[in-house]
Formats: C-alpha cells, structure tokens, sequence
C-alpha cells in the first residue's frame, strides 16, 4: 500500500494518493484527529484505537466506529499462546502501519502477525497472516451486550452508552475454527458459545497450519439479520486487495470533483487531505431503503432517500455544509431531510443541533441548523420539506430554551431574553439560581445572544419567502439583539447583568474563567468581537467605519496573549493557533481574517489568509491547530486554498481570499464546472493585481454563489506587493 502521494503501482498520482490521514494525529493540546479509515459519508468508520501517534500499541482490531472522535464498538484481537494469555481485548506493539481512506495495514511486530484491511459501506474484510506456527485464536469482544457462535458466524449487538441505540454484528471467517469458547468476566470456558454483559469475549480457535485467517464482518443499526445482509451485499469474497481498489475508486470520483494545477506534492497533500476529513460526516444510515432512527426509538422506511446522521452542527454549518452545498447539492438535500425527519421524529419536534447514532446529544450553543438550511435554500436547493423545516426551526428558537449544552423547554432565562434582548451574565459574586443550567459550560451569555441573532436572522428570511409576515418582522427584530451587548466604550460585546449593567473589571482575554463560559464559549472576547456574521455592515457601523474596524481587526492578531502560554491556555485550552488573540483552532475564528474585504481593504485578507494557511496547516502529525471537529477547519482549508470562503451562510456570496493554485477546476454539478485561475500564483505572488469574470472586469472582493454554479471562470493576476485599490469597493 502507497505513502500519500504515491499511487498503487507508482504511476501518476490521483486525488486520493495526496490524502495524508495522519495530518493532526498529534494535537498541540487537546483532541487530535484520528486516520480514519472509511468511504465517504459511509456509516462503517475504522481507525487504530489508540490516544495519538505516540501511542506505540493499538487496542486490538477495530471494528467500527459509531461516533465520530472516540467511541466504538466490538474489537478483534488474536492470541498465540495458551489459555492463560487471553484477554478481552489486547494491546498490540506495531509497526510499518500504512493508512489511506480507503485501506490499512500494519505489522504486530512482537507477534509478528500482517494485517490488512479494506472497508464498504456497512462491512469490512481483515487479513491476518502468521508468521509463526502453533495456536492462533481470534478474541471478538463486545464492550456492553452480547455475542453468539452458531457454528458457522458470530452474531450480536452492542448498546450505545446509554442510549436505546444497539449497534449490530455478523462476523465469520473463511477458515473453519477448530473449536470455539469464551472469555466471561477473565475466565476461559470451553464449548461457551454465547456471552452476555460487559467486555465479554468469544474466542474462536484455529488450526496450527493456518498461516491466515480471513475476517469479514457486517455491521447494522437495525438488527443481525440486516448485519447479515449488508455484509452479503456489499463483499463477495475475502480479497481485500479487490475490496480496497473498489474504494479507491469511489474515493478518486468524490475527491476529483475540484481538480487542482500549479501546486507542489505537499500543498496536494494538505489540499485532499483537508478535502476529504470533509467527508468523514454525516454519515449515511440507510440499509436496505430502512434506517434506525434514535430520535423514536423506530426503524422507518427511507423512501429511496439515504438518511443522515452524526453531525456537529455549531462545527459545521460555516463552511463544510457550504461546501458539500457546492459540490454536492443532492447529498446535502438528503441530510437536510435527514434533519427534517428528526426534527418530527423527536417529541417535541423541535430541530436537532448535535444529531448523533444514538439521538441529539446538544451540545455547545445557538440552534445553528437554521442556518444550513437557509444556506441551502438561498442558493437553490429545494428538495426537502421547506415548511416543515421552518416550523422545527421555529419550535427550537421559541420553544426550547437558549441554554448550552442542555435540551429544556424556555425558562426565565429565556423570558429575560425575549423582553430586554440579551441573555444576561451573572456577576462574579452571584451564585447560579437557574436550575436548569450546566453547571460545566455555564450560561455563555454573549455567545448565546450573538449566535441566537444570527439564527434569528437566517429564521427571518425563511420566514420571508413563506410570506410569514409576522414571523419575519419578529424574527429580523431579534437579529439585530447583537446590538445591546456592545460596548461602545471599549468596542467589544461585552455581558451584562439583569440589571443591565456591565460586568466589571474586565478583561476581554481572560474574564470568564474556564473557556470564558461564564460569557463566551471556548474563546475569549477578542474573538467574539467579531461573531455576527450576518450584519458585518452593522458591525462597521457600531464601530465607527470602516477605517477603525479595520484596525480592530489588526489588533486582533496583535494583540499579545498577556500571560505565559502555559496560563493563557490553562485557561482557554480550545483557544490554540494563535496569532495575536486570533484563534486559527477554531470555529468563530474562521471568517475573521475575511472581513478585511467589507472594509475596503481586501489585500489585508490576501496577506493573512496565505500565512495563516502556511502557519497552521502543514503536511505533518502537528498540521492541525487544534480538535477536527467533524470538518471545520478542514473546510476553511479547501476553500480558502480554493480562493474565497461563506462568511456568511445564507448570504448567497462569498469573500475572495488568495488562492493558492494557478488552476482550480469544480465540478458544480449540472455539467457545469467553475474555474478559477490565479495568474502567477506563487508563496510570493499572493496579492491580487486585477480580476474578470467570464471575461468582464472585476473589482468585487466578493462573488456569488450563482456566478459559481452557473460555470464560468474567474480570473486573477497575482503579484508580489499590494493592489490595495483591487476590491475596495464593496
């Protein structure tokens, strides 16, 4: 199997040869990411269980991954010597692992077993060669449920944390086991052919002259049976080789849709690397035209419509739902259905906001699916029930309460917030005295009210084209709440008590405590000064023009951290990829370095997008600045490598950046491509000189989405020092 940017026989490469899994598999401080191993959007997810790249054992074989990030079920390991070397689930010592997309390999070196593996949609296929004689048993261990052997497969299921949800197993092999028994609480029993609890085991023994065993496995959320059938489905034999270049293929169709020229092996590999962590989520649950839907407990009938699942939306809806938006426009109305049906499916009816296998867990803050639906529907996406996506939408902004990380109906909290339009902060003396509020994340007034203003905002407009009049004048009122939290004294939104007044002292980079939660979220107020995405006019306005909005936004990646390092991230620990008090790690982030465009002086974006891309994203295991939450940041990669990037969802626009590539080539769907062309395009050459679309001039530090999609091309002249004329104008 190839390193990234080698194909299988060492000919010119393909998009997914570029594809480097192990990009950010050591964090610089909290979660890496992890060298998942799958098809695009496909509910089967692998990856070597292990807390980073340092780790030198894995835990066993994995099975399947059922939440992106950290959980999964089953796990296969092996055991060469007696009975009493067994163990449930065994930590291997490894060697020459090889991870792309679509195949893994790697080398037991103290038990001197090759592993190979290819994944499908639903089952996977190992390969494990011996290298030395005597006793080889397979360990199938289920973390919490139960496994049976009935002579031919092991069946079973696993149950999800505590949820309703079970995920299910078939598995067998291509040789015939001698015998079989199980591990039960540590103990070895001979003839046992079913287990039942926690971290139980069936152990499958083989023949002393198998030098391989071959595994292939089903998996399901509805039942064995279905297991069963998707297995039979989708693997015909155990050749993992031919599994793997099937996938392979399927890889190339879905990473080919934007085509890259002018660009160096590894900003190739850091381009289709970032591409594909797009396609890790959602993940696709449909099984044979049925689903499990954890939001009531059923299985339903698809309708011949996949169904979507495993979603981070506060995470995604910037810029991975955009673009999946732009290349795929079908998958994206799919999902946005999915989130329809869950929506119905729940109790309340209300929109998810973390829809996962086992239901919405709700975390973090605002109701930001509103906003890929909007975006989606702005820019001409239609097949999904609009009207009933707006009443979720609805029902989740009026009903439910603001509150983070908790799912309850509105309280006082959110009565304070519908009279005075703010949520309000407690002072650092008060004690909490609403009951419903996690006393973890706290109440993150200011980031509360700013991402409810801009749901409010994208509520607003699709209110607007259902001529719900009402619902829009209300709506668009609320989005402009943002307002009540600025401090025109400091130029920052700043938390108020109920009483309207300012929290102070202040401090704009440490107030809050963990996280800032007591008012932001996760990042401090240097960087919230600059989340409302929906009226950047406003925000100018509120600041006083353009000139000093554009010197704030100097400030922001000036500004010294004021404490050591080792304080400042005590404190705010998901606040890494620091360039002043800018955060490259995450998601509020994204857009900032693109509002130099609304100010006039768009060559400020060019500078900084081109050295916060060569900063923070590289070709190596520290490549990632901080947690990959489901494509985030790696979406900011694709686009801004691309050369613009949805500061606003639901805008219909995007900001020109700088692209990094002479040549970008995007399959729009409709036969339609859109390509851009950077003249010159170089590490020096990244200020653009002038500017045509399809031909006509262009002095717009912004483009449409229906330019894009319409094909066409969009051509720059790059060059080394600033045009601060080109786009300021906007």
């Amino acid at each position: 199997m190839p390193q990234p940017g080698l194909a299988e026989d060492n000919h010119p490469q393909e998009p997914v040869d570029y594809v480097n899994p192990l990009i950010g598999n050591i964090s610089h401080l909290l979660v890496p990411t992890y060298p998942t191993v799958h098809l695009p959007n496909s509910m089967l997810r692998v990856y070597p269980e292990r807390s980073d790249y340092t780790v030198d054992q894995i835990k066993g074989l994995p099975v399947v991954v059922t939440s992106h990030r950290g959980s999964s079920a089953f796990n296969i390991s092996v055991n060469q010597g007696g009975i009493e070397e067994l163990q449930p689930i065994k930590k291997f010592s490894y060697d020459q692992e090889k991870i792309s997309p679509y195949r893994y390999s790697v080398y037991l070196d103290e038990e001197k077993i090759a592993v190979d593996y290819a994944p499908s949609h639903h089952s996977g296929l190992y390969e494990l060669s011996f290298e030395k004689n005597g006793n080889k048993s397979l360990i199938i261990n289920v973390g919490n449920g139960n496994l049976s052997f009935d002579g031919e497969g092991i069946s079973g299921y696993q149950s999800l944390g505590r949820s309703a949800t079970k995920v299910y197993l078939y598995l067998e092999t291509k040789q015939t086991p001698l015998k079989s028994g199980a591990l039960i609480d540590g103990k070895y029993i001979s003839g046992q052919r079913s287990v039942d609890g926690q971290n139980q085991a069936l152990v499958l023994d083989y023949s002393k002259e198998n030098t391989i065993v071959n595994i292939r496995y089903g998996v399901s959320f509805i039942s064995t049976a279905q297991a069963k059938r998707n297995l039979r489905a989708e693997i015909k034999d155990y050749q993992v080789s031919t599994l793997a270049m099937a996938g392979r293929d399927i890889w190339n169709k879905a990473l080919g849709k934007i085509l890259i020229e002018g660009a160096s092996a590894t900003e190739k590999t850091i381009f289709y690397t970032s591409l594909y962590r797009t396609y890790e989520r959602m993940i696709n649950i449909s099984e044979d035209g049925c689903y499990y839907s954890a939001f009531d407990g059923k299985i339903h009938k698809d309708g011949g419509r996949n169904f979507y699942t495993d979603d981070w939306v506060w995470d995604t809806y910037r810029a991975v739902h955009p673009l999946r938006t732009l290349i795929d426009a079908n998958m994206e109305e799919d999902m946005i259905q999915s989130y329809v049906l869950m929506a119905q499916q729940s109790p309340r009816g209300w929109m998810p906001t973390f829809p996962e296998v086992t239901g919405d867990s709700h975390r973090m803050n605002a109701n930001h699916a509103v906003a890929v639906i909007w975006d989606a529907y702005s820019k001409g996406l239609r097949n999904f029930d609009y009207k009933a996506a707006y009443e979720a939408c609805k029902g989740a902004l009026t009903e439910k309460s603001l509150l983070p990380w908790t799912k309850v109906a509105s309280n006082e909290l959110d009565v304070f917030y519908n009279q005075k339009g703010y949520f309000p902060a407690l002072r650092p003396e008060e004690k909490e005295y609403c009951a419903d509020v996690n006393l973890s994340e706290k109440r993150q007034p200011v980031a509360v009210t700013l991402g409810t203003s801009f749901d409010d905002w994208c509520m607003a407009q699709l209110a607007k084209t259902l001529k719900e009049e009402a619902d829009y004048k209300y709506f668009i009122k609320r989005s402009a709440n943002y307002k009540n939290l600025y401090n025109a004294g400091t130029g920052f939104f700043h938390p108020k008590d109920s009483a309207g007044r300012f929290i102070q002292p202040f401090d704009y980079r440490y107030s809050g405590g963990m996280g800032a939660r007591d008012y932001y979220d996760e990042n401090n107020g240097w960087v919230y000064r600059w989340d409302v995405q929906h009226d950047i006019a406003g925000l100018i306005h509120l600041m006083g023009g353009s000139d000093i909005f554009a010197r704030n936004l100097d400030n922001t990646f000036r500004e010294p951290l004021g404490k050591s390092k080792y304080s400042f991230f005590a404190t705010l620990p998901d606040h890494t990829g620091n360039v002043g008090q800018f955060s490259m790690a995450n998601e509020p982030s994204l857009h900032i370095p693109y509002l130099y465009n609304y100010a006039g002086q768009a060559w400020k974006t060019q500078k900084r997008i081109r050295q916060l891309l060569k900063s923070w994203f590289r070709n190596d295991l520290m490549g990632v600045p901080g947690d990959e939450d489901g494509g985030g940041l790696s979406a900011f990669v694709v686009f801004s490598s691309m050369g613009f990037y949805p500061v606003t969802p639901g805008s219909g626009s995007y900001a020109i950046g700088s692209p990094l590539f002479s040549r970008v080539s995007i399959d729009v769907g409709r036969g339609n491509s859109f390509e851009i062309i950077a003249k010159d395009a170089s590490e020096d050459n990244k200020y653009i000189q002038s500017a045509t679309l399809n031909g006509k001039a262009w002095n717009k530090a912004t483009i449409e989405h229906s330019d894009i999609v319409a094909g066409g091309k969009l051509e720059l002249v790059m060059g080394n020092k600033a045009n601060t004329s080109w786009g300021a104008i906007h």
